[in-house]
C-alpha cells in the first residue's frame, strides 16, 4: 500500500506541474478539434449492429440510457466527482455495452467531454464494438511505451474519446495497481476539468481486479442481468466494494418492454 501511495503522490505532483493549457483543455461549449487524438468516423449502421443503440435517438433503449445519464450526472455533480467505474457481479451482464451507450449519452451533454477507458485487462473488448479503429491500446502504452496520443480515438461522436485495451494481461490486478497505471489514471482524471471518465472494469466476483482499482475512482455502477444475476451474487459484490461509493444498479436485458409506452 505504501508503494501505491507513493505512486499516487508522485502522479499528483507531476499533474500540478502541468501547463495551464494542458490542464484546462478545450472549453466544453466550443467546437472540439482533435489535433493529436485519432479521429475515426464509423458508420452508424456498423455501430448499431454491435448494439450500440444510443447513436439512434429514436431507439426505445436510448430513452432508458438518457434517464440513466441524468441520474448519473446528478450524483456526480452533487459530489463533485468525475470518474465512474462500470462493473457487474459476474460475466455476461452487459457492462461494456452499458458503459458505451452511457458514454455516448453523456457526451451529448454540451457541458463536458467524456473519456471511455477499457480497464478490463483480462478480457479487453471495448475495441470490438468499434469496427475499424486502430489496433493499439493500454497494453501498448504500459508495455511498449507507445505514446498515449497514439492510442486515444474519437469514434466520430462529438465530445467522446475512447481508450481501448488491446492485449490481455495475465497479472491484471497487479497491473491495475502498478505505479505506471496509477500515474496514467491520475492524468486521465485531472487533465481536463470538464471531462468525465468512465472505466469499463471486469466483473467483481471472478477476480480481485475491481477491488485493486477501487481506490482510483470516485464511484461505481453495478450492471446486473435480469433473470440471471442472483441476489447472493449482488450482495457479495456490494460487500466486496464496501470501500467505494456505489451509485446504484442497472437492470440490463430486462424482460419488461417499454416499446408501447411513449414516455
Amino acid at each position: 500500500m505504501e508503494r501505491i501511495k507513493q505512486a499516487l503522490d508522485k502522479a499528483r505532483g507531476e499533474n500540478n506541474g502541468l501547463s495551464t493549457k494542458y490542464k484546462e483543455g478545450p472549453k466544453p461549449d466550443q467546437n472540439i478539434k482533435y489535433t493529436e487524438t485519432s479521429v475515426v468516423s464509423l458508420h452508424p449502421d456498423s455501430l448499431y449492429e454491435k448494439r450500440v443503440v444510443a447513436i439512434d435517438e429514436n431507439d426505445p433503449a436510448t430513452a432508458a440510457y438518457k434517464v440513466l445519464r441524468t441520474q448519473v450526472l446528478q450524483r456526480l455533480r452533487v459530489n463533485k466527482w468525475n470518474s465512474l467505474a462500470i462493473t457487474s457481479p459476474t460475466e455476461g451482464c452487459g457492462k461494456t455495452l452499458t458503459a458505451i451507450n452511457l458514454a455516448i449519452c453523456l457526451a451529448r451533454e454540451v457541458n463536458h467531454t467524456v473519456l471511455l477507458v477499457d480497464m478490463d485487462l483480462r478480457r479487453p473488448k471495448l475495441h470490438s464494438y468499434f469496427p475499424g479503429i486502430p489496433g493499439l491500446g493500454i497494453s501498448d502504452y504500459l508495455l511498449n511505451d507507445v505514446e498515449l496520443s497514439s492510442i486515444l480515438i474519437n469514434p466520430g461522436i462529438e465530445r467522446l474519446v475512447i481508450l481501448p485495451g488491446h492485449k490481455p494481461f495475465s497479472s491484471s490486478s497487479e497491473t491495475l495497481s502498478s505505479p505506471k497505471m496509477v500515474e496514467l489514471v491520475e492524468e486521465l482524471k485531472s487533465r481536463y476539468p470538464s471531462r468525465i471518465v468512465l472505466f469499463d472494469l471486469p466483473p467483481v466476483l471472478p477476480c480481485d481486479d475491481v477491488i485493486a482499482f477501487a481506490p482510483y475512482v470516485d464511484a461505481a455502477l453495478l450492471v446486473v442481468e435480469d433473470g440471471k444475476t442472483q441476489e447472493n451474487e449482488l450482495k457479495r459484490a456490494v460487500e466486496l466494494l464496501d470501500s467505494i461509493n456505489i451509485l446504484g444498479t442497472v437492470l440490463n436485458k430486462s424482460s419488461e418492454s417499454t416499446v408501447d409506452h411513449p414516455y
